[in-house]
């Protein structure tokens, strides 16, 4: 990683661009950063203003750190004296984002793909879960994908057929992450969006503090936790058990899966809602569409999820199987292009910090 040196009493040339030339995305953060540093006014904010106050330099993979460690509560922006229309133009939630958005799609491919999805997220998702939905429908009519002595779904794709198709769209997004326990305590309670005063962030109204943002990540992320939960003792109830689908209602692939999709439907939905309301100068404008698209996929699934439960046993149940799968398997394919790819960063990031901590505590 190249070294961005960043001095805590050295203030950088005020008018960068004009100077000399656009800053790329690590440089502009890394100017900010150090006018952040030495002004030190936000230093309760989050995670990021202790980590950067415990360092007086920092290279590339430092400032990429911080920009994942950044939850984009905007809480910074609001109170800085030095945010636009002052000299310094001041927008650390933006600068973050764009470092943020660079670190997760230098890792995907194909980039283009990636960079389509930036641009047109909803768009691709819905001919995404349109094409995948339209085969699923087509391979009745080939034969063989069904299970003539199963129930319910399993009539129409066997469940040897399920698994052929979504195991490997389900481990190729995953790569390898490895305090832990810290980093997902401050993961699961949405700490760094408190505001770090516990009333929130003023995400959607600069004027007004909310947990709801917070809230609607936790539905989200705990929704998904369920749903994949459910799959799981679906697979243990089928190979350990002999017991296949369809299970009842108080079984485990159904209370999971159930409370799963209420959640991650109201979630996504309400977060997509949000997303509407907020600045979106403050985040990185150039990838806005695709956010959006992912957020309403993540929606979409749990609640066709939902739909097919409700309405399995009605002769809508092979069209509501096809949409419902086209939804999954649309959402794992473009993990590595979307925001969903954040989550492994972030946690990553919140480990660094993790031992951050330990280190100066020592």
């Amino acid at each position: 990683m190249s070294e961005v040196k960043v001095e805590q009493a050295a203030i950088p040339p005020i008018s960068p661009e004009a100077d000399r030339g656009p800053l790329s995305a690590i440089e502009e953060a890394a100017r900010q950063v150090n006018i952040c540093n030495a002004c030190r006014y936000c230093e309760g904010y989050c995670s990021v203003f202790p980590a950067i106050t415990s360092a007086r330099t920092f290279n590339e993979a430092d400032i990429t750190q911080l920009a994942n460690l950044c939850h984009n509560c905007r809480g910074c922006y609001y109170a800085c004296q030095y945010a636009p229309p002052h000299e310094f133009a001041l927008n650390l939630p933006k600068a973050l984002a764009e470092v943020r958005q660079e670190s997760w799609q230098d890792f995907a491919f194909p980039v283009s793909l990636g960079q389509i999805f930036h641009r047109s997220g909803a768009a691709v998702a819905v001919l995404a879960v349109l094409a995948f939905a339209a085969l699923f429908a087509l391979a009745r009519f080939v034969g063989g994908i069904g299970d003539a002595t199963g129930q319910g779904f399993y009539t129409v794709m066997s469940h040897s057929v399920m698994v052929a198709i979504f195991t490997p769209a389900f481990l190729l997004p995953f790569g390898a992450l490895s305090d832990i326990w810290g980093a997902l305590s401050s993961a699961g309670r949405m700490k760094n969006l408190s505001g770090g005063h516990g009333e929130g962030c003023n995400f959607e109204d600069e004027d007004r503090y909310s947990n709801t943002r917070r809230w609607l990540h936790q539905a989200t992320m705990y929704g998904f936790l369920l749903c994949f939960l459910s799959t799981s003792s679906g697979t243990v109830l089928h190979y350990v058990f002999d017991w296949p689908a369809p299970y009842p209602l108080w079984s485990p692939p159904k209370i999971f899966g159930v409370s799963g999709g209420l959640l991650m439907s109201v979630g996504a939905f309400g977060l997509a809602w949000l997303k509407t309301k907020a600045d979106p100068a403050l985040g990185d404008t150039r990838v806005w569409g695709g956010e959006m698209g992912f957020v309403l996929l993540l929606g979409a699934v749990g609640l066709s999820g939902l739909l097919l439960y409700g309405l399995g046993s009605t002769p809508l149940l092979a069209l509501l199987l096809a949409v419902h799968l086209g939804t999954v398997l649309a959402l794992f394919l473009l993990v590595p292009y979307s925001k969903m790819a954040h989550g492994f960063y972030r946690l990553a990031a919140l480990v660094r910090d993790e031992q951050r901590k330990r280190e100066l505590a020592v």
